[in-house]
């Protein structure tokens, strides 16, 4: 995948290292709010991604493709693909235990994917340099080593908390997350 300069992270961009209070290899992550279209259990139409980390600083999840999610007959839509990238990418970046927003997302379909598919998502992160964190996901069809179907580089900004309360639901936020968790 050949990425732009705005997703490349720059040469003093440090090596990301799991926060030592994030949840330990092996261990689920919650869902950034349960009416999320893309991990919330309460969303009818969502993708319902549930993530792990296997080692504390990648993120895995899988995603059936419903009839709700197509785009022509039978086909993913592709940008219910770019969705999921999107969403398993926001997810690794909970492990570093600070809110970050999607600033810019680049998507490389490489197969359809059919309806009835199962894609085997992981995402990582490359760099860190100030706020910024240069990241990637891929998707691969039928298995975690199947072929790549998708995939996509990211950078996501930092954000305070007050980003979420000032341009969205505050009271959503805190019925759901007492603490002000970071996985908004």
């Amino acid at each position: 995948m050949t990425r732009s300069s705005l997703t490349t992270p720059p040469p003093d961009a440090s090596a990301p290292a799991a926060h030592p209070g994030a949840p330990a290899p092996g261990s689920s992550l919650g869902s950034h709010y349960s009416r999320c279209f893309g991990c919330g259990d309460d969303h009818p139409t969502g993708l319902h991604l549930k993530a792990v980390t296997p080692d504390g600083v990648t993120v895995e999840a899988e995603f059936t493709v419903g009839e709700a999610h197509q785009g022509a007959p039978m086909l993913a839509h592709g940008g219910v693909l770019a969705a999921a990238m999107d969403e398993v990418i926001g997810m690794s970046v909970y492990l570093f235990h600070k809110p970050y927003v999607t600033a810019r997302l680049e998507t490389d379909y490489l197969l359809p994917v059919p309806v009835g598919t199962t894609l085997h998502l992981r995402a990582w992160c490359n760099g860190i340099t100030g706020r910024k964190a240069y990241l990637e996901a891929e998707g691969r069809v039928g298995a975690p080593d199947g072929p790549v179907a998708v995939r996509a580089a990211a950078l996501f900004i930092e954000v305070s908390m007050e980003h979420f309360a000032e341009h969205g639901d505050l009271a959503a936020i805190a019925a759901e997350h007492q603490d002000f968790e970071v996985n908004p």
